[in-house]
């Protein structure tokens, strides 16, 4: 077994390292603007027909960037979800 030791400043300065690297690497894996199905997912439901109704009735927006293609985006479905939390007891 091999112990490695380190002054304290430079431990908490390998923690700093860390935690950026980490925050860099998920930061690059999220999406701004997501298809139907990962919006489906998060949003809990299965049916486009639901999808297009929060959609319609503004509470999601999205992005039309040719006509069969519909993106939404990640930002105002975490911001539906949030306003629609139910605080517990």
């Amino acid at each position: 077994m091999q112990v490695i030791c380190l002054e304290e400043a430079a431990f908490y300065e390998l923690v700093e390292q860390v935690v950026a690297r980490l925050k860099e690497t998920n930061q690059q894996n999220v999406d701004k603007w997501i298809d139907d199905d990962e919006a489906m997912r998060l949003l809990g439901i299965k049916s486009k027909t639901t999808l297009q109704k929060l959609r319609d009735e503004g509470k999601i927006s999205f992005s039309q960037p040719q006509k069969k293609i519909i993106l939404y985006d990640r930002d105002s479905i975490d911001r539906y979800l949030t306003q629609h939390a139910r605080n517990t007891f």
